[in-house]
Parts: C-alpha cells; structure tokens; sequence
C-alpha cells in the first residue's frame, strides 16, 4: 500500500533478535530518543513507512526481505530495507560520512582526508535510498529525510518523484562557507538539498551557514528574513544570531528554512526520576560520595566532544586548587563511538592516560578524583547519576545540539544542580541560565566549574528553574511539530494532518 508519510533515516525502528531460530522485531530499549519520535508521527497520516538500510552478506540473497511489516505502539507501517555490505557500510557510513565529512561539520578542517572518499559508493547508497522512498511513497506523500549521511537523496527523489513534498532535517551543524566549501562535492550536496520544500536546522546560525554556502555557489536568492525569537537569541553566545531566513528561492523553487532544536521526551525523564528505585539508587551514590560533590560529564568517545580538555582542565583545578582535593569528584562516561574506527582508538588510549595521571598524582585511599567510564550505562541508572550530581559538565567543542545537557535538567526534578555547558554546543542558544564556557579557554573553563561549585542553593534553584521551564517548553515533540508546521506553509493538505492529531 503506497504511504503518505515516508521516514528516510539509515537506523532501522526497531530492535532484531534471534528467538528460537526465529528473526523477531522488538520495540527500542529505551523509548526515549529520536526513533519514537518519529514512528509517533505515524498515527497522523493513513499510511507510513519507514526506510533503512540492513546488513547483509549477499545483497542479491532470494530470501531476504526487502520490506517487512511492523504493527507496533505506533500503529502499523512497513519498513523498506536496503540490503548493504559491510564494504558498502564502511565506504558510505564509516569513511565518507564519519572521516570526511564529520569533521567538516564540526570544523575541524585538519582532521578532514579528502583521499579515501569513494564517491561513487556514496552516490549509489544515496540513489537507493531515494529509490525506496519513491517506491513506498504515495501520491503527494510526505517524505522526511534525516541527516547529512542521505543528502543525496532530496535530489534523486525529486527527479524520481517530482509530485512529492520533502523536508530534510540536519542534525549535525552545518558549517561555515569556507569550511564546507572545504569539500570537492559542495555544489552536488548543495543542489540536492535545495531540491526539498523544507530544510530544517537545529538553530538559526546553522541556517545561515547554510544559506551563506548555497548563495557563494548557487543563484540562490533569500525571499524572507525574520528575527530570531528571545528564546534563541537572548544571549551574545558564540552561536547566537539576530535575524534568520525563512524562505529561498532557487531555479524557480521556494524552500522553506527552518530552526527547530531537537529537545527530549521530558514526561518520559521524570517519570523514570521519579520512580522510587531512581531516588534508591541516587541516594546510594550520594552516600558512596560521603562529603565529596559529584560533577558529572557524558559523552561520546570523539574529539568534538572536548573530553581531553575537560579531563586538562580537570587536572588544573585540583593543582591549583588544594583545597577541593577529597571533596570532588568526576565521573566521566565517555562511550565509544566506533572502535573499528583508529581516530577514536587514539582518543581513548588519551583520556585513559590522562584519568590515570590525575589519579596517579593526587589519589589517596579514601578518594579517587576521577572515575572514567568507557562504556554505556543503562539510562534509567543515568538518570540516577544526573540526580545524584551536584553539576553538569557539558563542554563539547562542536556539538550540533547536545541532549545530554537537556536531559540532565529535564531529571532534576528536585529543582536543583549547576549546568556548565560549552557555548559551542548547540543548546546554548536556548539554556541562557547554564554557566556557559569556552572549552577552547583554560580560564573561562576553570573559573565555570569554581563558579558553579561556589553558587548558593537560592541561585542554583533559580537558574535549574529557568533551565528546566525551557527544556520542557521545547521538547522533543515541540521539534516534530515544528517541522510539520514548517511543511504546511502553503499545503492544505498538511495542515488538515496536523490539525487532526
């Protein structure tokens, strides 16, 4: 049956398993995330179906299925799966997208290796990509694509499907003109992504990266500016902009620009928060604390994340700060991202070595200042951690959004905790009462943490106050929304669905 809302995202919505010999599709581990998220929007529209690519040995394999039927919490829709290699993977995903382009993204130009890229491959994934969606796509249907691993596909599916209406969200940054120009394919990436209707950001300066590189290579006219809202724009943060544009025109089409920040299922926090066995295990860590407070860092292994300057800067304060030797502690969960991949290995053995000076040169027996955390934690005991901790210390280097900063205000349902966070992460633009800093600064990253580690409970419950007000008001479900709302300028059609829901 033809659907008229198609998700073009590379994870499949499920979790496959083995149980007696048998392949079973099971709901997500944990329910909070963007993958809910999305299969909720489902609901909304007569018919859904989701496209994703699935490993396999034999991509020509009689017996695999290519689409299967998911009837789910969700409702039911099919998932359209892309049979890839492990070649294929490592060629699209692992080096043209995580080696090449990620850093790009992020900035880091000098970690950017134009050599190894197989474009070819990165077009052909891409080209199927768009040809599922424009196979389970419905007349005028609504296809969503997701992220910069698929900016390919807008162009292709509009060739394929020029009746449909497609919105791209990014979730990475988008960078600067001369930084993205950096790549060899910048007007092929380019072209495609002004092929959609919509293009969503996470906030306004990511928008206007994007417009400022498609009009330094594309006749790619601005039709409407409008100001940035107070909420994004209240603060002179290093991701801060005034005024953001809403509408380009390019070769005869209108495309919408959208900054919508990704938030997270706030209900879904605070009810695992509020369980009785999350406040057992809070109050078991508060009491392995003994007087000691707990600043608390979560990331991935990767070098946007800055976790080698946080543990530095770590190092700093107990050095030059005697005083708080025995009575602070950091935990820091650094998960890898991918350890087939070296650049993450060398970051790895880096935070391993550094964790083992500090406590090397200032542990005693009854207190070890840094216990480094390598693999994941189960998010019902996270939220234990965020409610235990005295501060969070969220300092990316480049971060797109960062939910790990709004999920730790959406757990303190106490109302209290400190948020020091990166004014390089993209949630700085909307957490203004977090002590922002400059991971790149050795002072503003020290003085943050003493600042936040001096602040009366008067203060602290002001700003988690303001800080939580926010994280609630733009959730993860106010950023789907907008998004819809974005798709609908023009569109009965849309609106009629989203006003039905």
């Amino acid at each position: 049956m033809p659907s008229n809302l198609v998700i073009v995202y590379h994870r499949q919505p499920y979790e496959e398993v083995q149980e007696g010999g048998k392949t079973v599709f099971k709901e997500n581990k944990s329910p909070n995330g963007i993958v809910p998220t999305l299969k909720s929007f489902f609901g909304r529209f007569d018919s859904g179906a989701w496209v994703a690519w699935k490993e396999v040995e034999d991509v020509s394999n009689p017996d695999f299925d290519r689409v299967v039927e998911i009837d789910d919490a969700y409702g039911s829709y099919t998932v359209s799966r892309l049979p890839l290699t492990a070649d294929q993977i490592r060629s699209f995903y692992h080096v043209s997208s995580k080696e090449a382009f990620w850093p790009i993204l992020h900035g880091f130009k000098e970690r950017y290796n134009y050599d190894p890229v197989d474009w070819p491959t990165f077009r052909e994934v891409n080209w199927a990509f768009a040809e599922a969606a424009a196979a389970e796509a419905a007349e005028g249907a609504v296809v969503w694509i997701h992220d910069y691993n698929l900016w390919l596909v807008p162009g292709y599916l509009r060739q394929l499907r020029p009746d449909v209406k497609i919105t791209f969200f990014h979730h990475t940054p988008f960078p600067s003109a001369d930084m993205f120009n950096v790549l060899p394919w910048r007007e092929e990436i380019l072209k495609s992504l002004l092929a959609c209707d919509v293009i969503g950001f996470h906030i306004p300066r990511y928008v206007n990266n994007f417009v400022s590189a498609a009009r330094s290579l594309l006749e790619a006219t601005v039709v409407d500016r409008q100001k940035v809202s107070e909420a994004m724009s209240s603060r002179a943060t290093a991701l801060s902009e005034q005024t953001v544009p809403t509408t380009l025109q390019f070769e005869g089409r209108t495309v919408a620009l959208q900054a919508s920040p990704v938030g997270v299922d706030v209900g879904y926090i605070q009810a695992i928060a509020g369980r009785p066995e999350t406040a057992s295990q809070t109050a078991e860590i508060r009491q392995e604390l003994g007087q000691s407070r707990l600043l608390l860092s979560v990331g991935r292994t990767d070098y946007t994340k800055g976790g080698i300057e946080q543990l530095e800067s770590y190092e700093r304060l107990i050095e030059n700060n005697p005083d708080l030797r025995g009575h602070i502690r950091l935990m820091h969960v650094s998960v890898p991202a991918n350890r087939n991949m070296s650049v993450y290995e060398n970051i790895q053995n880096d935070l391993e070595q550094i964790a083992g000076r500090i406590n090397g040169r200032f542990g005693r027996l009854d207190w070890q200042p840094v216990t480094l955390i390598s693999r994941p934690l189960a998010f019902e005991s996270l939220v234990a951690y965020y409610r235990a901790a005295d501060i969070a210390w969220i300092t990316p280097l480049a971060d797109g959004m960062n939910l790990v900063a709004k999920e730790f205000c959406a757990a303190r349902v106490d109302g209290d905790g400190v948020l020091v966070l990166s004014e390089f992460a993209g949630a700085a633009v909307e957490l203004h009462s977090a002590i922002l800093t400059n991971p790149f600064s050795h002072r503003s990253m020290d003085q943050a943490v003493l600042q936040a580690l001096a602040m009366g409970e008067e203060e602290r419950r002001h700003r988690m106050g303001a800080l939580r007000e926010m994280v609630a008001r733009q959730d993860v479900r106010f950023w789907a929304e907008d998004q819809m709302r974005a798709l609908a300028r023009g569109d009965e059609a849309v609106v009629d669905f989203a006003a039905a829901s």
